[in-house]
């Protein structure tokens, strides 16, 4: 089943969409300063809102398990894409992005990374819904993916490195060395030239994408509805760009983030897997039966995880904080 919406609620979803995301435009076009913790607060609060509002209008007005599943959709693309924020760190960093453009460079990068999301989205439904067995081959990706990322430990600069595309780009554009404050094109010895904000946004769609390739399976394995799949990306990745600006130096102390977030992909593929068994009519493998795992015991186990994982990086970092400052202290 693709969807079980009518094509009209598609419509004004996606015209709602665009007028957030238009609405996101007119506001960083009028911002003339960098962006600060109190402004991200309360559009990171916004965003969340909105979020909540939509997935109430779901548990309203649309049958079966919809807000179940969107809400369960949400946080799971919510926290995976967290971990995208590390990257953003470093390519911003390693590009040396001045400060009151890195907001234009996020939005944009964003926006253009949904639009390809929307794509992958699409096709992934349309898979599914001709062949069950592509259950198979997602969930198998997703535990593949989980036992990598917990082996690969915290993330580093190594994290991120210019691609194949990226250093063609480079090649071809008629780019300049240095940048124009937010302008993405400028004028040198009357030339019209590209700045390096090309390049890093380029970078951020990309690894956005990239990224696009372990949450999109993930929440397929919670809904195979393409409506849930698509708004539950939007909301998620609309709130990233302030989340960034937000808890972008925070993100070193939850230091546990990808034991997490390996454990909610595992979860995800194993039931996965599960459904796809289901599906072949095979509910037991030898004296084991295989369980039928609810929407809801999928939201309090990625919300669980989420609480210890946060929890327990914390404590971590607290800990090794006093025993570096009482290991100065013995120095002195």
């Amino acid at each position: 089943m693709v969807s079980v919406m009518p094509p009209a609620v598609w419509v004004l979803t996606i015209a709602g969409l665009l007028a957030i995301v238009a609405f996101d435009l007119i506001v960083i076009a009028r911002r003339n300063h960098t962006v600060t913790i109190k402004d991200a607060t309360r559009w990171v609060l916004f965003y969340v809102g909105l979020a909540g509002l939509f997935a109430l209008g779901l548990f309203l007005f649309s049958p079966g398990q919809s807000g179940s599943e969107f809400v369960a959709g949400y946080i799971t693309e919510y926290s995976l894409s967290v971990d995208n924020l590390f990257v953003f760190v470093i390519i911003m960093a390693r590009f040396a992005v001045p400060s009151l453009a890195q907001d234009k460079v996020l939005y944009i990068g964003i926006v253009v990374s949904m639009l390809l999301r929307a794509v992958f989205i699409l096709a992934g439904a349309a898979a599914i819904s001709a062949a069950s067995w592509v259950f198979y081959i997602f969930g198998a990706f997703l535990v593949y993916t989980a036992v990598r990322l917990a082996l690969e430990g915290e993330n580093d600069e190594s994290d991120f490195q210019e691609n194949v595309v990226i250093r063609g780009m480079r090649r071809i554009l008629p780019l300049q060395h240095d940048y124009d404050g937010a302008k993405l094109v400028t004028k040198t010895d009357g030339r019209r030239m590209l700045t390096p904000l090309v390049i890093v946004i380029s970078a951020i769609g990309m690894a956005n994408v990239i990224f696009a390739l372990d949450s999109i399976p993930a929440i397929f394995g919670l809904t195979q509805d393409a409506y849930i799949v698509l708004t539950a990306n939007a909301f998620a990745l609309m709130g990233l760009r302030q989340l960034y600006f937000l808890i972008g130096g925070l993100l070193e102390r939850v230091v546990y983030l990808n034991v997490g977030l390996s454990v909610i992909l595992a979860f995800i593929g194993v039931k996965l897997i599960i459904e796809a068994l289901h599906g072949s009519h095979i509910d037991d493998i030898g004296a084991i039966h295989l369980p039928h795992i609810g929407i809801l015991t999928s939201l309090g186990f990625i919300v669980g995880t989420l609480f210890v994982t946060t929890v327990a990086s914390l404590v971590k970092t607290s800990r090794d904080n006093r025993r570096e400052a009482i290991r100065i202290r013995i120095d002195e």
